[in-house]
């Protein structure tokens, strides 16, 4: 195999390193390490380029926002029922990361997602309510009326992450910051309120704040992985200072229902 073909193998704009040299993004590991913070460096890594004060605010608010849930999330009580069975931290982890799917941990993405075709009507000239109209209809159609991003089984009658983080994007002036995406959330609440008041949850808020930052929706998906992560590893650590052997998802003396 020639030298070519080989450094042809992988190709990569994040980074470039030889012996003596890790540059990331074309900066010097040596100066990231002085000067960067860790959001900074997710900015860096999966964006291209350093983030603005007001845009690292943001990106930190959503990640905060986003950690943690409870063990009755199944990503976390997963990662805590791996740490029982004699696995490693980093599998525990992995156990919990590979749990945020569709159903729990997608609806961010799933959200921005029709965000995104929102917006797009809005600025072919349509008038905000009607495009929030049509294009939530158009998705209740197609997904039985869910809407996701919005209503909390616990957290009644309004999510305690959600008004904070639109605040903080509310409150930016950074031209590169799109607030639109807080305007289309809360107009999208207020089609979704007209008969009972629905409140916007962790998805729909955090969601709102990577759009503004112009995130597209599958990376968004991404950064809520990583940011639940923190919570994966805090629990997965936790019950593997508890103790405990094999523990399953619910209690010795429990007995499921038989169906057969």
């Amino acid at each position: 195999m020639s030298d070519t073909s080989v450094s042809d193998w992988w190709s990569s704009a994040i980074i470039d390193m030889e012996p003596g040299k890790i540059h990331l993004r074309g900066q010097p590991i040596e100066s990231l390490i002085e000067s960067a913070g860790f959001v900074d460096m997710v900015w860096l890594m999966c964006l291209g380029q350093p983030p603005s004060a007001q845009q690292r605010r943001v990106l930190e608010a959503a990640m905060v926002a986003s950690v943690d849930h409870g063990p009755q999330a199944p990503s976390i009580a997963a990662a805590r029922m791996a740490a029982t069975c004699g696995v490693g931290i980093n599998n525990a982890m992995a156990s919990g990361v590979n749990l945020l799917g569709d159903v729990h941990g997608g609806a961010g993405q799933q959200y921005l997602e029709l965000a995104y075709q929102i917006r797009a009507a809005y600025r072919d000239g349509q008038p905000l309510e009607l495009a929030v109209k049509e294009q939530v209809e158009s998705y209740q159609r197609m997904h039985d009326r869910f809407v996701p991003g919005f209503g909390h089984r616990f957290h009644k009658p309004t999510d305690p992450r959600s008004e904070p983080l639109l605040r903080i994007l509310e409150s930016t002036d950074d031209p590169a910051i799109d607030r639109e995406f807080a305007k289309i959330t809360r107009a999208v609440q207020s089609h979704l309120s007209q008969h009972k008041p629905l409140a916007i949850n962790i998805d729909g808020a955090s969601a709102t704040l990577y759009g503004a930052l112009g995130v597209p929706p599958q990376l968004a998906r991404g950064l809520f992985c990583l940011s639940r992560s923190v919570g994966i590893l805090a629990h997965a650590w936790e019950q593997t200072q508890q103790g405990g052997r094999n523990k399953g998802p619910t209690p010795p003396s429990y007995r499921w229902t038989y169906t057969g």
